[in-house]
């Protein structure tokens, strides 16, 4: 493993339960597809890869994005938040990202939250 791609993961501030959230964007449109979580290990295949792979909390594996759905999710970029314990990963989606068939996780839930007009300065 490279030095830088050890200093990347090494500036990763996981949670109590070793995870760090990771926010899925389409590159050039800016869509947000969904969010996954991702372990120490999660990470370094995601970086050193170029697809992305997440830790599933409920089955207690890897899975990479695509391997049985054909629905990759190929690397374009990768950034911590602020604090580093963000992950935003722009991606070249192949088909839905959504595992119910949608192309993304945040399709159609809109929950009325009120609207406000940004005040006038």
């Amino acid at each position: 493993m490279s030095a830088e791609l050890t200093e990347q993961l090494d500036a990763a501030v996981f949670n109590a339960d070793g995870l760090l959230p990771a926010v899925i964007q389409q590159w050039d449109t800016h869509e947000v597809l969904m969010l996954g979580w991702m372990n120490r290990e999660a990470l370094r295949r995601t970086l050193s890869e170029g697809r992305v792979t997440f830790w599933s909390r409920s089955r207690q594996e890897f899975w990479r994005k695509g391997d049985t759905s054909g629905h990759a999710q190929y690397v374009h970029s990768a950034a911590f938040d602020c604090d580093n314990d963000t992950l935003l990963v722009q991606v070249d989606q192949v088909g839905a990202a959504c595992h119910t068939g949608s192309r993304t996780c945040f399709d159609g839930r809109d929950l009325g939250a009120t609207a406000q007009e940004r005040p006038m300065e």
